[in-house]
């Protein structure tokens, strides 16, 4: 069980997100005394009762004035078994791209319903969001039960519905009340025939973690260091994997191999790094490796391509138009990027991207730090999109090692080449490496 669980709320608007983490917030004693005393002074002035949970992540002015949460109120409390860092994001279909942002760093995500209102369209929008972003852990919490007279029929239809919604995902469903406290802390005498663990418990106990080590090599080059002439080194962060000292590693998008000769840190010299450290790595062999390549395991290579297939998130108010140009930030590389097709905002679809220089990548569901990017509009540097790679494009189903990749490579070593004997002796090299 990791020690640090990062989660997200989603649901459709005014079914309690905000009032229920305040409440797990308010019990488990993570806010502070002067906090309390603020939000029950507030409270009185809206009469919403003794205590307004809610007002404890809906922060800004205009979520109070409304009632609805817009932005998205990140929370850190910890308990005596588990460190928590809570997202609580919106329900309005408005602010959809502030739930994917909420959702794009969480482990498990709690997804809301009102028990009197049932599954809302927006419901199993975001459960769709929060799977195309990777989460495969989820809390159905079936918010407002005393509303229904602690229904055990009601909740036992709701649960059942979104699991056909999440499919093969890991789901523990939850009867509670946000508002008065069953089922949050612990368990609730109005659901005796509810034997599951609480909320909270639920959240201490479950077992999420995501072993970034277990997952092929991934190294994207964040920057060359060439301090003097005797060293040429790599840096960036490990974002998946294990390196050790002796590896055979191989640099994308040119293809060319080399062993790791050293691991370099602040400290010393390492035998073995793992994801998500931070290192510099030197190789036996000069290779032009810069800024945007990657290094990877040898026996596990990438994708390397100009186009892929995406699910975007789209956050622009101005559509996504084919033909446009945008900014593609992919890993430690930037590039031009047009899409295929027109994305309003807030919308999800599936699109081809066009690049003008070769990505190395995984599909998002292998890989999310490789598998994702976000569009950039040039004219504003606002986000206007966020993707997840899904495959590639119909016109660029190559791997790393087909022929056109190769010619690339060969092309690649006789651009970098100071020489025309250089660049003979490069290019024989690497034709002599391909055929053995």
């Amino acid at each position: 069980m990791s020690g640090l669980l990062r989660i997200c709320t989603a649901g459709s608007v005014d079914d309690g997100k905000s009032t229920l983490i305040g409440r797990m917030l308010h019990d488990a004693q993570a806010v502070y005394e002067d906090q309390v005393t603020s939000v029950r002074a507030a409270s009185k002035n809206r009469g919403a009762g003794p205590i307004d949970f809610s007002l404890f992540t809906d922060g800004l002015k205009a979520e109070r004035e409304q009632g609805i949460t817009i932005d998205v109120a990140y929370r850190y409390f910890a308990t005596a078994k588990r460190k928590f860092i809570l997202a609580d994001t919106p329900g309005h279909e408005q602010y959809t791209r502030n739930m994917a942002t909420g959702a794009s760093t969480a482990d498990l995500a709690i997804l809301l319903v009102d028990a009197s209102q049932g599954v809302k369209p927006q419901s199993r929008r975001h459960a769709r969001i929060a799977q195309l972003l990777g989460i495969t852990d989820f809390v159905v919490a079936i918010n407002k039960m005393d509303l229904v007279a602690f229904n055990r029929d009601v909740y036992e239809r709701i649960r059942d519905e979104f699991l056909d919604i999440l499919g093969g995902a890991r789901c523990h469903a939850i009867p509670l009340s946000a508002l008065q406290g069953d089922n949050v802390m612990g368990p609730s005498p109005n659901t005796p025939w509810f034997e599951g663990p609480g909320l909270l418990e639920h959240l201490e106990t479950v077992d999420v973690a995501h072993d970034l080590t277990a997952q092929p090599f991934r190294f994207p080059v964040q920057l060359v260091m060439r301090p003097d002439h005797q060293f040429r080194g790599y840096a960036g962060q490990i974002v998946t994997g294990i390196v050790r000292v002796g590896d055979l590693v191989t640099a994308w998008p040119s293809g060319r191999s080399a062993h790791v000769k050293r691991i370099v840190t602040h400290d010393g010299d390492l035998d073995m790094a793992f994801a998500p450290m931070s290192v510099a790595i030197t190789l036996d062999e000069e290779i032009d490796i810069s800024r945007g390549d990657q290094l990877s395991g040898a026996s596990s290579p990438p994708h390397v391509g100009n186009r892929f297939q995406a699910e975007i998130v789209w956050m622009d108010e101005r559509p996504a138009q084919p033909g446009r140009v945008y900014l593609l930030k992919h890993t430690t590389r930037t590039v031009a990027a047009e899409v295929d097709r027109t994305l309003a905002l807030n919308q999800i679809g599936t699109a081809t991207v066009a690049v003008t220089h070769p990505l190395v990548f995984d599909r998002y569901e292998n890989n999310r730090a490789t598998g994702s990017f976000v569009l950039i509009d040039p004219a504003t540097c606002f986000t206007a999109g966020a993707g997840m790679i899904a495959g590639l494009g119909e016109s660029d189903r190559t791997q790393p090692n087909s022929p056109i990749s190769a010619a690339a490579r060969l092309a690649h070593l006789a651009r970098g080449a100071s020489s025309d004997a250089e660049a003979i002796e490069a290019v024989e090299r690497a034709l002599e490496e391909m055929l053995t």
